[in-house]
């Protein structure tokens, strides 16, 4: 395998952020169901599950493209893809295409056969491979998940896996080594050179100077494009592959001595009152709730309200939320996050996240819960600890979070037990059942 000489090093480190710009293209890995999340995504894949009152999930992906300067975006779909496509072409069309810059869609299209849809993150790449050589014709190609919650400033790994000479750059995060056996976990030299990568092992290797950490593998890549090519081709035609980038290309290029890291500390624009980096999968029931819950603390992990580094969504021109009170005694609304357009009639909201064209009737009372757009709460009910899906009807004095046991009956539980999700379908069955 060839390597730079210092000089070409040497010029590489004077590119301007410019002209990485306009050589690269990101990708982003966008098809997964979230199947952890349930009925949270039975019509809709894990990128397009709603948060934080005003946004998907992928919009913070998308926004760290468009804080980095990198405009040339392709968005990687397959399953349930219709809600996340609607959200791209309403929010995120605004791109001026005469300047090259773009989000397009790059769904599953059956292109190698009529029987064959992406079968993993690498081949869902390789599919599309033809178009980014004949279209796009990037230099460099960013590969991202479009399902994390974080703050990164991608510009500055793509200047890291520049200047090292690198043909793969892995963007890498400090777990607990207790913990590492749910990631791909690399060993480094000092030079940020890959020597190790393993997929979730059971004896995960530390790092060097910090015997009770390891470095996790964030699922965030960039290529030298040639070499993802050249790779992708091979991969393909062996046997036994998983297509998959963590399992197969990966330790490829590893073996190749190709690899380096990229430790998030580097390039984390998000870090809360205490200064640690913010990354987090909200891929269960537990993780969603609970990283809303943490929302609407005093000081949240996470800032959404950063205009040094602002995460963009769907522009809505919605109605101002309303607050009535008749009862001017009754505690009203603390510690929560209300979207825009929601009408709170002599209601208590406590501790919670209610995102648009909410409506809670008088009596109600609302504690620790994540209500999505659309829901209509009715009079005298009772939620806590709870997800409530969008378009949710609650009729008159409904509980839920309160009765374990009736809870369980009509609706899902989490696996802690400790928040409930409730779905339009759930309440048609439950309201089906009590009419038999």
């Amino acid at each position: 395998m060839a390597t730079l000489t210092e000089k070409e090093i040497e010029n590489k480190r004077y590119l301007s952020s410019s002209s990485i710009a306009d050589n690269t293209l990101v990708l982003i890995l966008a098809g997964g169901r979230g199947s952890r999340l349930h009925e949270m995504t039975d019509r809709r894949s894990k990128p397009a599950v709603y948060f934080g009152g005003n946004w998907r999930i992928i919009d913070f992906t998308l926004s760290n493209c468009l804080n980095s300067n990198l405009l040339k975006i392709g968005v990687i779909t397959q399953y349930e893809a219709h809600s996340l496509l609607r959200h791209l072409q309403h929010a995120w069309s605004f791109l001026p295409r005469e300047r090259g810059q773009f989000v397009d869609m790059l769904p599953a299209r059956q292109q190698v056969d009529e029987s064959m849809w992406y079968r993993g993150t690498a081949d869902a790449v390789w599919q599309n491979v033809t178009i980014m050589k004949e279209h796009y014709k990037p230099k460099y190609v960013l590969i991202l998940a479009g399902d994390h919650i974080y703050k990164m400033d991608y510009m500055q790994m793509l200047r890291d896996h520049i200047n090292s000479g690198a043909k793969c750059t892995v963007g890498c995060i400090e777990v607990k080594r207790s913990e590492a056996d749910q990631f791909g976990i690399m060993a480094v030299n000092e030079h940020l050179k890959v020597q190790q990568f393993v997929e979730k092992p059971a004896d995960p290797p530390a790092m060097r100077e910090k015997p009770d950490s390891s470095l996790a593998s964030m699922g965030i890549y960039v290529f030298d494009a040639d070499y993802l090519y050249s790779t992708l081709e091979r991969e393909v035609c062996r046997e036994n592959t998983h297509h998959d980038f963590g399992k197969d290309v990966i330790p490829r290029a590893l073996e190749e001595g190709v690899l380096y890291a990229h430790p998030f500390e580097r390039s984390c624009m998000g870090r809360n009152a205490e200064g640690s980096i913010y990354w987090r999968d909200v891929g269960t029931l537990d993780s969603y709730w609970r990283t809303h819950m943490d929302l609407v603390t005093e000081h949240p992990q996470l800032n959404l309200f950063d205009n040094q580094w602002p995460v963009r969504g769907l522009p809505t021109q919605s109605m101002p939320a309303k607050f009535f009170y008749k009862n001017k005694s009754r505690r009203t609304l603390d510690n929560s996050m209300v979207s825009g357009g929601c009408i709170i009639n002599d209601a208590e909201i406590t501790s919670s996240v209610l995102f648009g064209r909410v409506t809670v009737d008088e009596g109600s009372v609302i504690d620790s819960a994540v209500i999505l757009p659309g829901v209509s709460v009715g009079k005298n009910c009772h939620l806590k600890n709870c997800i409530i899906e969008r378009n949710c009807v609650i009729p008159d004095g409904m509980q839920i979070g309160i009765d374990q046991q009736e809870d369980a009956k009509y609706f899902r539980t989490s696996s802690s037990g400790e928040v409930v999700l409730v779905t339009p379908d759930m309440l048609q069955k439950r309201e089906q059942a009590k009419t038999k």
